[in-house]
């Protein structure tokens, strides 16, 4: 693979047709460092591949792979993933439509670009906590060692800033023989601290040559940087990234791991306040889950749970007062039942908070915006409406279990996730792929480039089937007004039957049944 005209995308050929897409089509200055490698082939076939060490450095050597000699795979009839193994991001397809976008499927490769005594590998876990970040650790350094036989591996303390103001933790097969039974991250982790020039300055002092960057959107944004910068020093690094959120907002990727754990520890939640509701006259049990902008630990973990009379996320506005409102449809649901379960995502309602309390949008050094706590304010107004204006007297308990969730270690669904997820980017980095994240994509793990998960969050669609499962499994009304839904239709794909003709405020109230 050559040099790259700057003014154009890079792109590799396999087996089909050379393009070049230029940079002032995409709202891009034509120096800026981002690229993106496309291949294009026939019935409209996308492939956006990952950068390689052989994009910017020539005549790199190449080694058999390891793999083939390992014992644990002698049975294995077929031991590397094909160079021209690309996987789907749409699965349903029609008969005419195109082939659409893909990616590299992950795994060996025949041939790796670096031999395992002279890899120095460093693995580090920036921003929040999640279940699964010690298996992850685990299985990277136990893939280097036993698939590979690489034997120098170390861990940067404290997140991005442990580059270059921390001291590193050597990690072996025995130093983390048992932690993927902890929760946390025995390396410590921490948000911002992100200087790219002291960072790969780091890497490159301590000769260093793969590294594995775990952690959410704004981490391998920051990953996406340090590689452009290895990049434009020529460096032989290889930089992969493990995508990491709670709160499964990651896109592309069919989920995130810990997600399955946060929604199994958040029904011990909901199980409690379903407990506390139904022991009190007009009980309400209130929890408050994880989901900054995405709600889909609330919504999967309602669906799951089959306690829950409503669940409020961010995606799906809702008003309080007045026909329709939340408060119209607790007081009807206190009167039916004697009691209710009400589930709210952390990231739910914040205008209408902000608003109440005239607070200032702050950031965290991640560049997260700042959230008010939700649950606290609706506990509030919900109290202050039915003692003041409806005289009614109800028994509210408010549990926020959200640090507990992200403290607790993986399950086993999420433990087995996190092991292919860690070998996956170890076979990767080895193959000389670098500038990735790897997930899997409908099934079957890929390689993905960085931009193609930073550039969106993936987000609940509130005109989905799923959404529609979860209200007609709480029997809540959509708290949407016309205009809401009229405008979430038109924003999805395919076309509804739904106009602006066939839905007026009067027949929408007629559909929002509270039963």
């Amino acid at each position: 693979m050559g040099s790259v005209d700057h003014n154009f995308v890079a792109v590799t050929v396999l087996g089909s047709k050379k393009i070049g897409l230029d940079r002032s089509s995409m709202g891009e200055a034509p120096n800026s460092q981002q690229k993106q490698k496309i291949v294009t082939g026939d019935g409209g076939y996308v492939l956006q591949d990952v950068p390689h060490l052989s994009d910017y450095i020539s005549n790199l050597p190449t080694y058999p792979n390891p793999v083939q000699d390992n014992p644990s795979y002698s049975v294995v009839k077929q031991y590397f993933v094909d160079e021209d193994d690309t996987v789907a991001q749409k699965i349903v397809v029609h008969k005419n439509s195109p082939r659409g976008i893909h990616f590299r499927r992950a795994g060996p490769r025949q041939r790796v670009y670096f031999e395992p005594e002279d890899v120095h590998a460093c693995i580090v876990t920036c921003g929040g906590l999640c279940p699964g970040l010690n298996t992850v650790i685990r299985e990277i350094v136990c893939g280097l060692h036993y698939m590979y036989g690489v034997k120098r591996v170390m861990g940067i303390d404290g997140g991005y800033r442990g580059f270059y103001s921390k001291n590193i933790i050597p990690l072996t097969p025995k130093v983390v023989n048992d932690i993927h039974k902890r929760g946390g991250t025995i390396l410590g982790t921490s948000r911002g601290g992100h200087v790219t020039k002291k960072i790969v300055d780091s890497i490159q002092d301590r000769d260093i040559n793969q590294v594995y960057i775990i952690g959410g959107d704004g981490t391998q944004r920051g990953a996406a940087v340090i590689f452009e910068e290895i990049r434009r020093r020529g460096l032989n690094v290889s930089v992969a990234g493990i995508p990491k959120t709670i709160d499964n907002d990651i896109p592309v990727i069919d989920k995130s791991f810990g997600f399955d754990s946060a929604v199994e520890e958040a029904q011990r939640a909901i199980s409690a306040a379903h407990v506390e509701a139904t022991s009190f006259e007009n009980g309400i049990g209130l929890v408050k889950l994880m989901g900054r902008d995405s709600g889909f630990i609330a919504m999967y973990a309602t669906l799951a749970s089959r306690d829950v009379d409503c669940c409020l996320i961010p995606e799906s506005p809702f008003y309080l007062e007045g026909r329709g409102g939340l408060f119209e449809y607790i007081e009807h649901r206190l009167k039916e039942n004697g009691h209710m379960v009400i589930v709210i995502a952390e990231g739910a309602a914040q205008e209408l908070v902000s608003e109440s309390l005239r607070c200032t949008g702050k950031q965290d050094p991640s560049g997260n915006k700042l959230l008010q706590d939700v649950g606290l304010w609706i506990s509030e107004r919900i109290k202050e409406h039915f003692s003041k204006q409806k005289k009614m007297l109800i028994n509210l308990k408010y549990i926020d279990p959200t640090y507990m969730i992200r403290a607790i270690p993986s399950n086993a669904s999420d433990n087995v996730y996190c092991t292919l997820l860690a070998q996956s980017a170890v076979h990767g980095a080895m193959a000389g792929y670098t500038g990735f994240t790897v997930g899997p994509v409908n099934g079957r793990h890929a390689y993905i480039p960085f931009n193609g998960i930073t550039e969106t969050q993936n987000k609940v669609v509130i005109t989905d089937r799923m959404w529609a499962r979860l209200l007609s499994s709480t029997n809540q009304p959509s708290f949407l007004r016309t205009r809401d839904i009229i405008k979430a239709h038109k924003e999805e794909e395919p076309p509804t039957q739904l106009s602006d003709d066939s839905i007026t405020d009067d027949n929408l109230m007629e559909k929002q049944v509270l039963c």
